[in-house]
């Protein structure tokens, strides 16, 4: 009997209306790099069970990664509930649902049975295809993780879940020019088969060296010509928030009450999809048990739906949309007894324009690899703010003129998705520190004003 179903045989037990475990064991390696070497490879084995309980429709919840402690974390879930005020909008947690969707490219068995020698020796890789005689330092991390997730309740739910991830991303760094400039290099995925650490290395020094002698920038207003890596970052840090059903409903997203609307240029397709092969945030049921469905929001320019957990969906008498998170660091899924609402993998879907020809039909602009600083100054109103630091190319006439200096963009989301010009044909996995996993391509947006650093 698996741990979680010992703990709901204890909740039922004790009268409890409803519980839900929620046990993980995981297998973390990490490779840290610094000064264009390996300085440490770690590897962490744990478990933990969480455990939310419904009483009386007071929720509350215990955790612990002593799992053979579970009757003591269920009672003190118990404790907890009287002290706690009910909640009269809850419905039920997840019905068992014999749905199983099979998912392609979200376990590898090599994958989860990689040495820390063999981690080190794919580091090694990222470190030595990075190295120019331009490039002083190189930088970065490797994390692999492999995880077994099940989830039960007392409503006969029982899902079980075995998933693997890989991500490495390396910096390079340079003080050859007239300024330190620096390039990155990124990838992640589920098997071991499709990660590049070769290219990892690779696209970071392109990235610095290119950078080296960045020029002014003279534009005032242009169009920016945001590469995967910079439009994963607006994605995670201010669009996404938008869609989440409880920022929706207290209007305080940018596109509160414009369901139905047309809010971004109209063949600008977003969408939630948890079935991409190789997504790091693919899933075929949520963090509640509830079977995944790919979700648009925004179609054909159209602002389409939000997302949701049950908690949210029922306080404004609605269904869940699958999207209860209970997101692991650095990836993958963890035991917190209360999850929350969050897209799973953020996808834009690909456009016809190949980041030549966008650069070729852009009489004056920039190109930008990688924005620091991403954050939202106005949620409501949709304003934000970034700093563009590395992979800078200013662009003149349809040609690459010269690499450019850091600039700061100010700018609106709402006007940012209507300016969309071109989208690319060149989507890739981008997965941001500590945030939400992405597949975009590139995205060029006219009339952004650029202000030099």
């Amino acid at each position: 009997m698996s741990a979680c179903e010992r703990a709901i045989d204890y909740a039922k037990a004790k009268g409890i209306d409803e519980c839900e475990a929620v046990n993980v064991k995981r297998k973390t390696i990490t490779v840290r790099i610094t000064d264009s070497q390996i300085a440490e490879t770690k590897e962490n084995v744990e478990e933990s069970i969480g455990i939310r309980i419904i009483h009386g429709k007071k929720i509350s919840s215990a955790q612990t990664s002593i799992v053979e402690n579970y009757k003591k974390t269920i009672d003190q879930a118990l404790e907890l509930s009287n002290i706690t005020k009910p909640k009269p909008f809850w419905k039920s947690l997840a019905q068992n649902s014999k749905q199983k969707i099979p998912l392609e490219g979200v376990f590898d068995k090599k994958l989860s049975e990689t040495t820390g020698i063999e981690a080190s020796d794919i580091a090694q890789t990222m470190i030595d295809s990075a190295l120019n005689p331009k490039i002083d330092s190189i930088s970065g991390s490797l994390n692999i993780v492999a995880e077994d997730f099940t989830i039960a309740n007392t409503n006969g739910l029982r899902c079980n879940d075995e998933a693997t991830y890989i991500a490495g991303i390396i910096n390079a760094d340079s003080n050859v020019g007239t300024l330190p400039v620096s390039g990155i290099g990124h990838a992640s995925c589920r098997t071991l088969q499709n990660f590049t650490p070769t290219q990892i290395g690779k696209d970071s020094m392109e990235m610095c060296v290119n950078s080296i002698n960045p020029q002014h920038c003279e534009f005032e207003t242009c169009s920016v010509i945001f590469e995967p890596y910079s439009v994963g970052e607006i994605l995670a840090f201010v669009l996404s928030a938008n869609f989440n059903l409880k920022t929706y409903t207290e209007k305080r997203s940018c596109f509160s009450e414009k369901i139905g609307e047309v809010i971004s240029a109209k063949n600008f397709d977003l969408l939630d999809d948890p079935h991409a092969p190789e997504g790091v945030g693919s899933k075929s049921f949520d963090d509640e048990g509830i079977p995944t469905k790919i979700r648009p929001l925004i179609e054909d320019g159209v602002f389409k739906n939000v997302y949701s957990d049950l908690y949210n969906a029922f306080k404004e008498g609605k269904e869940s949309s699958g999207n209860a998170s209970r997101p692991g660091s650095p990836m993958g899924r963890d035991a917190e007894p209360i999850p929350a609402p969050s897209p799973h993998n953020l996808r834009i879907k690909n456009g016809d324009s190949t980041p030549e020809e966008m650069i070729k039909d852009t009489k004056k602009g920039i190109v930008v690899g990688r924005l620091w600083y991403t954050y939202a100054v106005n949620p409501i109103k949709g304003d934000f703010s970034c700093t563009a630091r590395s992979g800078i190319r200013i662009i003149e006439d349809g040609k690459i003129k010269s690499p450019g200096k850091s600039v700061r963009i100010v700018h609106n989301l709402k006007t940012l998705l209507e300016k969309i010009s071109a989208i690319g044909n060149d989507s890739r996995n981008v997965l941001q520190w500590a945030s939400l996993p992405s597949i975009c391509p590139s995205l060029r947006v006219d009339e952004i004003k650029i202000i030099p650093i």
